[in-house]
């Protein structure tokens, strides 16, 4: 099948990306979710599994977005602006107290959007070059200090370009920090010079993604389709 033709098929919803990724966080666990996609993460975490989810802005201990109006509130936000609800035990500290936390190394696991991954590990998601404006912020502290960083993203640019390279040609946010890569066409570690596909979209074949990923790719000997 041509790689245009697997580009018009159905890819994975943000939505399951996210529950996908999200069955990953173990129990106890304080995980850091950034903007964009990542904060979809805190509504996905499997039934009796306790999370304590951290916010730069200061919130500790928040559960999942708020779904409606009576639920929302303008001064309960996570990173990302988005109303959110809270656990019995959430804290709220000072923005300085809460980078604290970060860079003691005590974020077991931080989930970021990406521009590109690089095959090291490499991560790449605050500046598209030729654009003006924006800043690293503080995902150069939560990338360089969380012990897993996790990626979320698209597979493809709207161009078709592939974000999954052998090296990150945007300026790289922190090396060698990403332990797992999930796009709408599956669940991706990298190994260093290449990317191993842990699970695969329904409907799409190891060849398609290949196609569409700009390196070597490897395929687990226990390779299954993604099931959240």
């Amino acid at each position: 099948m041509s790689e245009s033709v697997a580009n018009e098929k159905p890819r994975l919803t943000r939505a399951r990306m996210a529950a996908r990724l999200a069955r990953e966080f173990q129990d106890g666990w304080i995980v850091n979710l950034g903007t964009g996609m990542p904060t979809m993460c805190s509504d996905h975490v499997p039934p009796g599994r306790d999370v304590v989810f951290h916010a730069e802005n200061g919130v500790i201990g928040y559960g999942r977005r708020a779904r409606t109006l009576e639920e929302a509130s303008p001064y309960l936000t996570n990173a990302g602006g988005q109303a959110i609800t809270l656990e019995p035990y959430a804290a709220f500290v000072h923005h300085a107290d809460s980078f604290a936390l970060v860079r003691r190394g005590l974020i077991d696991a931080a989930v970021l959007g990406a521009y590109e991954v690089g095959a090291n590990g490499d991560i790449a998601n605050w500046r598209i070059p030729g654009n003006l404006g924006g800043g690293i912020g503080g995902a150069m502290d939560i990338a360089a200090c969380a012990q897993r960083v996790f990626a979320i993203m698209e597979h493809t640019t709207r161009e078709g370009e592939s974000r999954l390279l052998r090296r990150c040609t945007f300026d790289v946010t922190a090396p060698g920090v990403v332990k797992l890569v999930m796009t709408d066409l599956g669940l991706f570690e990298p190994t260093g010079e290449a990317f191993r596909i842990l699970e695969i979209a329904p409907g799409f074949t190891v060849e398609e993604v290949a196609a569409m990923t700009g390196t070597e790719l490897d395929v687990a000997p226990a390779l299954t389709e993604v099931l959240a």
